[in-house]
């Protein structure tokens, strides 16, 4: 990205060269400078993780024979549920009358949790089938891993439930390098069919 710099004010950012002047791609670092034509620095200390936060606004800056994009604070996103209402702070409802919920953070990555703990069932769930129609027994690793992946479903939602800041919740997300360079996170990780 590239930004025209007239009389030390940002005119324009592009990511093309050929945006500001024709020859422009042909020119090496002190043409462009001459022309007030500068390659864009990005400080990405305030930007975080999209899935917690909404990232503060782009800002560009130029000083010192450089142009800077930075970002304002970010906010993190709601943790909590949310009953929405309307302009008379009445509850609002949809077309059957039902309360209508924002879903916050905590639940999002639950019903995440909840779907991938489905996705590691589904391919036992033919045994559960056939137990049920012919009683042919379930073989013992197959009802071990269902039973463990329910209750790692059920620690995974637990621990979502305990964190109290959007950093809690991102934390147990978060996969850092251990001893041996193995990465692991706070929260367990599912069960794989012996």
């Amino acid at each position: 990205m590239y930004a025209k710099v007239e009389n030390n004010i940002i005119v324009k950012v592009n990511s093309s060269l050929a945006s500001f002047n024709k020859a422009a791609p042909a020119w090496d670092v002190a043409q462009l400078a001459a022309n007030g034509i500068y390659e864009v620095i990005y400080d990405g200390s305030n930007l975080k993780d999209e899935r917690f936060y909404i990232n503060g606004a782009e800002s560009f800056t130029f000083a010192n024979d450089n142009v800077t994009s930075s970002h304002s604070a970010a906010t993190g996103k709601a943790l909590d549920d949310v009953n929405e209402v309307d302009e008379d702070d009445a509850p609002l409802l949809d077309d059957n009358g039902n309360q209508v919920v924002t879903l916050g953070l905590k639940s999002n990555e639950k019903n995440k949790i909840k779907s991938q703990a489905a996705g590691a069932l589904q391919s036992t769930d033919w045994y559960v089938v056939r137990k049920a129609e012919s009683s042919t027994a379930i073989p013992a690793n197959v009802s071990t891993y269902r039973t463990a992946v329910r209750a790692t479903s059920n620690e995974i939602e637990t621990a979502i439930d305990g964190a109290a800041t959007v950093a809690a919740l991102e934390a147990l997300f978060t996969y850092t390098a251990g001893e041996d360079d193995v990465s692991s996170r706070p929260l367990s990780e599912f069960p794989i069919l012996a």
